[in-house]
């Protein structure tokens, strides 16, 4: 059986969940197998999770609000009762904490950052980014069990079907928590960086935080979500949130549009998996340059507020 963990918040489920579905599907059909969703808490769901190919929601509806060590906890149980061989999850914050520890203690294999999927002589092959996403690896697991991540923006997250899935609710052992949450932050308005499918990003080269009014109003335009380079972030011009790179959240947007940004290889680390890359400096030599599908050699005071009356021209 494939499960894949649907990860929801008041009831609007992740795009990368649905995501995730997409290559469970995949899977299922290959080893002719069943594919069900897990989902914690009670919320009734944006999405009807049968049209994605899911044949049965397993559904704890007592366990709102659990921490990360009580979510490994259950996910194990679950993985156990239902002798589950693959445990899919959307590479979301929550997923990078608690995959790793989910597959030891269920004693499965684990799979990363999934990209890409093919069956082979009888046996699921992975595709993954490795090396900063200068090169790839096929990967495939001989264990009775795997746990597996997905990479947001990797696989189509659009309905497949109109079906319903029936719903089976389950009883689990919750343990109490060992980590308190003291306060939660949540951004409001805008598509989460890793579920973007456009990204403004721009960089020192805005010389003051008070420029950034433009790049608000492009994102705005295009309906994309912004970003920034780690020195915007260290220097408080911009929230950590919005830092994107090797060090700060890495990125697989449709476009990526990298405004006064020379282009660090730490930078291009994390957003060189985008599908195509824009970049606008002043700079001929700026690194970025090489990366870019496109590129724009000149001021950016002077080119970004002409794009966005552009932009205002073309939607009126």
């Amino acid at each position: 059986m494939i499960l894949v963990y649907i990860e929801h918040k008041a009831g609007q489920v992740k795009k990368v969940s649905l995501e995730a579905l997409n290559l469970a599907r995949q899977m299922a059909s290959s080893e002719g197998t069943s594919c069900k969703a897990f989902v914690v808490g009670n919320d009734s769901l944006s999405v009807e999770l049968g049209n994605y190919g899911v044949d049965e929601i397993l559904k704890l509806p007592s366990a709102d609000h659990l921490s990360q060590d009580q979510m490994v906890e259950v996910c194990s149980q679950i993985m156990a009762s239902n002798n589950v061989k693959y445990f899919i999850l959307g590479l979301s914050t929550l997923a990078r904490s608690i995959a790793g520890q989910i597959s030891i203690k269920t004693q499965s294999a684990m799979i990363s950052g999934i990209t890409g999927f093919r069956y082979d002589a009888g046996k699921g092959i992975y595709r993954k980014s490795v090396f900063s996403g200068k090169a790839f690896a096929d990967i495939s697991s001989t264990t009775k069990s795997s746990v597996l991540t997905v990479t947001a923006n990797c696989f189509s997250a659009e309905p497949v079907g109109s079906q319903k899935a029936n719903e089976t609710i389950v009883e689990l052992s919750i343990p109490a928590a060992k980590i308190k949450i003291i306060e939660t932050k949540l951004v409001q308005g805008k598509t989460p960086l890793t579920e973007a499918a456009v990204v403004v990003s721009a960089g020192r080269g805005m010389k003051d935080p008070s420029n950034w009014g433009m790049i608000e109003e492009l994102a705005d335009l295009l309906g994309a979500t912004t970003a920034c380079s780690r020195p915007v972030a260290d220097v408080g011009w911009r929230p950590h949130h919005e830092h994107v790179g090797q060090t700060g959240i890495a990125i697989r947007p449709n476009v990526y549009i990298a405004i006064g940004i020379s282009g660090a290889i730490q930078h291009l680390a994390g957003v060189n998996n985008s599908r195509k890359i824009i970049v606008i400096n002043k700079d001929p030599e700026a690194p970025f340059f090489k990366a870019a599908d496109y590129g724009v050699c000149g001021d950016l005071f002077e080119i970004i507020p002409k794009l966005n009356e552009a932009l205002k021209r073309l939607k009126s």
